[in-house]
């Protein structure tokens, strides 16, 4: 793998990472409702998630899983009716509109593996991840050259920048929570999220 091939891969994956998906609006669910420890927890979720789901790609687990109907399906449906399930607790949110504050959301520290399983969950059941990794590694992999740590590398690259642009994100969730705290507010970015997470939820499910 040469520093030619693997900036190539670079900015595709960046441009992948950028595109808001269901990790983005699981990441923002938690941080709203529990501060930059519920973001931290469940951007710690994803990132074990896709770890998980590029090591299967690289070590050629991927393309069983893939191959297989009834995993592919059981998968998607898994992913799709969790999704749905997020959204419909972040519009609940909305439409109560009662809110704690962050200091005693973060009080709660039981709700801490919730938060990281929420983020574990919605990528590892989630099989678009999967697909994705299985259409963009081979690109760059040289089955007479490639090692297996080659692939790994590339895999890992992916789960990294992920993990990365979701920091900065929570970063500047952060940056602004008091503004973010305010109901209204709060009450808005609830329904826009649940909204987008049940649509992502809808399309994964629909899509053939």
């Amino acid at each position: 793998m040469t520093w030619s091939g693997y900036s190539s891969y670079l900015v595709i994956v960046v441009l992948i990472v950028l595109a808001p998906g269901p990790d983005t609006m699981v990441m923002l669910k938690n941080a709203l409702s529990g501060g930059a420890r519920g973001g931290l927890l469940a951007t710690a979720g994803i990132f074990a998630g896709n770890a998980v789901q590029g090591t299967a790609a690289a070590l050629g687990l991927g393309v069983v899983i893939a191959r297989s109907q009834p995993v592919f399906l059981t998968l998607k449906w898994l992913g799709a009716a969790y999704l749905v399930f997020l959204g419909f607790q972040a519009l609940r949110g909305a439409w109560r509109g009662n809110y704690d504050t962050v200091a005693e959301t973060q009080r709660k520290r039981a709700s801490g593996f919730r938060r990281w399983r929420e983020g574990f969950l919605s990528n590892i059941t989630n099989p678009k991840v999967l697909v994705l990794y299985l259409s963009v590694l081979p690109q760059f992999l040289d089955p007479g050259h490639t090692t297996t740590l080659d692939a790994l590398i590339l895999a890992y690259t992916v789960a990294v920048l992920g993990g990365l642009w979701l920091l900065a994100l929570l970063f500047f969730v952060h940056r602004v929570r008091a503004w973010l705290g305010r109901r209204k507010v709060r009450r808005t970015l609830d329904g826009v999220t649940g909204t987008a997470l049940l649509g992502f939820g809808a399309t994964l499910a629909l899509e053939s």
